[in-house]
Parts: C-alpha cells; structure tokens; sequence
C-alpha cells in the first residue's frame, strides 16, 4: 500500500471513531482564535482555555486589546508559558489589526504572518478553523504521528518539510481535516510516551506498533547480583554496555564481550532494544520571541 492509499484510509479510520475534528481552542470569533492560537505555543489548550475567559471579559475584541496595556495582559495571561512576549505580541497583532485591517483578522495567509506573534503555523491554524482555508500546520502532534505513521519521509525532520510531504499525500480539500484528526489522535491516543496502541484503529497500518511487537518480552529470574545486564545470546551477564548502531541505523546498547544487541535489564527484566521514535525538543514549533515566526 503507498503513502496517498494509506493516508486515504487513515483519514478514513479516524474519522470513524473521531466524530468532531475541530480545534479545542474556545473561541467565538476569528480575533479570539488568533488571541488563543498565540498563546498556545508550547502550551496546553487546556491550559489556555481557563486563561481566555477574563481575557476576553476585559478586552472583549481587537479595539479593545489595542488599547491596552502590555503590563495588563501579562497580568491576565501570568499562567500561560512566555507570558512576557506573549503579552508583547497579542498587543501588537492588536494595534497592526486595528490600524492597518481595519479592525478585522485578515482572512489571508500571508497577511496573517505579518502580525507580531504570528508565523506559518499559527496563521494556518487560523485560516483553517476561522476562515476555511484548506490547511496543514504541523504541531507536536501532527510530526509525531505523520512520522509514526511512515507518512513522511524520515529525513523530514523540520515542520515545514512535514508539511510538503503530507500535502503531497493528503489530497486538496482533506488537508484542514487530516490536521485535526491526527492532532487528536496524538494528543489522546498516540500519545509521545506510553501509547494506547491496543484500541487503536490504525494497528495494522502502523508500522511503529507493529516494530514494538517484534521486540522480546521481558525475562523472568535474572540476578541483579549477577550483573546489570543479561545477554541473551551467550547466555551471560555483565556490568556494563556498549553503544552500537544496529541495521536501521539506530542507536542501540550491545554487549561488551560478544557484540549482541539482546540484551536485558536485569532489574526489570526489559530488553535494552528501543524501536527509534519522534521526540521533539524546541524544534521551531512555537517559541514566542522577538523574531518574526514566533509561532
């Protein structure tokens, strides 16, 4: 099956079992969008949906931010992650709406990212759920599961390279959709640690569940007075290991005496093979600062 057939039935899967892919962001308008978008990077929705209700009362549309004060909306948003540009920032999209759009968001891409606080994913993010722009912003989420998923290209290891490749398996029309299903899949579902890949519906198109189940289950009646470590080749312990590279050009831990890479913990039994997985640092994928794409 190539990449554009299993995206197909991906999509296809989630929607089955994810009945309303849409941002979890509360908002009422494109303006209190763009607001809860900002402040969301690399931070809960969560999180911010308990911080918009007395930002909103306070300074209930653009004119209003426009007009106020950036110590006054740090005070209102001191929960959310980077409060101090954040505060900068929602100030001055506010200004820059008011006096060069009239007062309203602009339902444009590239007008977006020229608003203070504003780069490539947040704009999409709002052109997608505000104004029905067909869209693919690549969050946390959205890299981790396209990759697990082998929709992408292993060496596509920034946002914007995750985003051509979807777009070229993806079909126009689907992309906005997609965006949201896999941002719930993996916030709820294929979350970054211990996943709940027993329901999942995508099992058998998944090649990261299927590599996990190839590894060896955990061994009962080692000795950790024995040795750290267990190796289940040569059937003997020892103390310590060594780093190695496997086939898939993994970085793996070998055994210093034989070379084997099956290895055990002998305190918990576990074997040392890792199957490699996206995990993300800062990576780009909305740090607020002083630069232009602070989203």
């Amino acid at each position: 099956m190539g990449r554009k057939e299993r995206a197909r039935e991906i999509i296809s899967r989630l929607s089955a079992v994810i009945s309303d892919p849409v941002t979890e962001l509360v908002h009422e308008s494109p303006y209190e969008l763009l607001v809860s978008v900002i402040l969301s990077a690399q931070c809960t929705d969560e999180r911010v949906n308990r911080v918009t209700p007395a930002l909103f009362r306070l300074f209930p549309d653009v004119h209003a931010l426009a007009e106020g004060s950036v110590p006054e909306i740090r005070q209102l948003i001191a929960s959310i992650t980077f409060p101090n540009n954040k505060a900068r920032h929602l100030s001055g999209m506010a200004s820059k709406v008011v006096t060069e759009f009239g007062g309203e968001v602009p339902a444009d891409l590239q007008l977006l990212e020229t608003l203070p606080g504003v780069g490539r994913k947040t704009a999409q993010v709002v052109g997608g759920a505000a104004f029905g722009i067909d869209s693919m912003p690549v969050d946390t989420h959205v890299f981790r599961v396209a990759h697990r998923l082998q929709l992408v290209r292993p060496s596509s290891d920034t946002p914007d390279a995750v985003e051509r490749d979807l777009r070229r398996v993806i079909k126009a029309g689907e992309l906005s959709t997609a965006h949201h299903l896999f941002i719930l899949h993996g916030r709820y579902r294929c979350t970054a640690r211990s996943p709940d890949c027993e329901p999942c519906v995508l099992r058998n198109l998944c090649p990261q569940w299927q590599a996990v189940r190839l590894l060896p289950e955990p061994m009962t009646g080692l000795s950790r007075n024995k040795g750290r470590f267990w190796c289940g080749t040569r059937k003997h312990y020892v103390d310590h290991t060594v780093p190695r590279v496997d086939r898939a050009g993994a970085q793996q831990e070998s055994c210093p005496r034989c070379g084997s890479m099956n290895l055990f913990d002998c305190k918990t039994g576990r074997t040392l093979r890792r199957v490699p997985d996206v995990r993300i640092g800062d990576m780009g994928f909305g740090r607020p600062d002083d630069r232009k794409h602070a989203s």
